[in-house]
């Protein structure tokens, strides 16, 4: 009966605190049965579990790069016993010569420099400016009602179609190229960032508005922590079109940079340089991949340690 009372009396305490979970006494929390787990406890299962855990992911990393190298080697050997053209098709040791000779004249990390820093200005302020829209859409539903076919629309719109009138606007210069990059990140944060909003529990909103919460304090309690999967989630896809935004404005205007070397390139039938521009392009592509999926583990990690 004294169990029985004490989570009674308990249940009638519990107060959400300031970042919105639960404050337990601590007799419940230990627990009044006399049982208790330390971490000296850990099962032989889950070690089990955790080693093969490790095996599996080494033999993924193994698998891995034993594909690449044997792409790599298949393709320089076609190249090398005639079965590819590698005037065509390059091969990797035509690849490297060029960016040798890149790198001997100067030009290779300029525009490697160039690229990447259009790219994550294009990323930064796409990301920025759709999630703030999304934020304020949220706040206003009655807005968002209004601007939704719109916002289809746009996100329809192919927008390289736009690239000709921002070189008018803007310039042919850096600014038309992040602000390709921009737009096309742009309203994919905005749709994706509204639908994790969409997605929160309409009973945690309702019982924060019970409890007498204001909007701010639902959007920075509630929404925007249950929707960190969405919105990294839209960092990853904004990756990918970052690139195409700044490679298609370097298309159009660059003198400058990979997109400038992939049409040079071409134009005069240098496809060992539109190659080399190409593998640079996925490695600078992978390693801002990684860099997201960098962060998104760690703000997982803090919203877990913090709810």
């Amino acid at each position: 009966m004294s169990n029985k009372h004490e989570y009674a009396t308990a249940s009638k305490t519990m107060l959400i605190n300031g970042r919105g979970s639960l404050d337990v006494p601590d007799s419940i929390n230990h627990g009044t049965s006399g049982t208790s787990h330390t971490s000296n406890d850990v099962s032989a299962e889950h070690q089990a579990y955790l080693r093969a855990k490790k095996r599996t992911d080494t033999l993924v990393t193994i698998w891995r790069l034993m594909i690449l190298v044997g792409l790599i080697a298949l393709w320089e050997l076609s190249a090398q016993i005639g079965w590819l053209d590698s005037f065509i098709f390059s091969s990797p040791s035509r690849i490297v010569n060029t960016l040798a000779n890149l790198y001997t004249e100067g030009s290779l990390f300029q525009h490697i420099f160039v690229t990447v820093a259009e790219t994550v200005a294009g990323f930064i302020l796409g990301t920025i400016a759709g999630t703030l829209i999304a934020i304020a859409l949220w706040w206003f539903p009655t807005c968002m009602r209004v601007l939704d076919p719109y916002l289809v629309i746009l996100n329809a719109l192919p927008k390289i179609a736009l690239g000709p009138i921002l070189i008018v606007w803007i310039g042919a210069g850096y600014g038309a190229i992040v602000m390709m990059a921009l737009l096309i990140s742009l309203v994919v944060t905005i749709m994706n960032a509204l639908v994790g909003f969409r997605e929160v529990s309409a009973e945690k909103l309702l019982l924060m508005k019970a409890l007498g919460a204001t909007r701010m304090q639902m959007l920075t309690m509630v929404v925007l922590p249950a929707s960190v999967p969405a919105l990294m989630a839209t960092l990853k896809l904004n990756v990918g079109m970052a690139w195409v935004g700044v490679i298609v404005g370097e298309f159009l205007v660059s003198k400058e940079g990979l997109g400038y070397l992939i049409v040079y390139g071409g134009q005069v039938f240098k496809l060992d340089l539109v190659m080399a521009s190409i593998v640079i392009l996925c490695i600078a592509a992978a390693l801002m991949y990684y860099a997201v999926a960098f962060l998104e583990k760690k703000l997982s990690g803090a919203w877990a340690h913090d709810i």
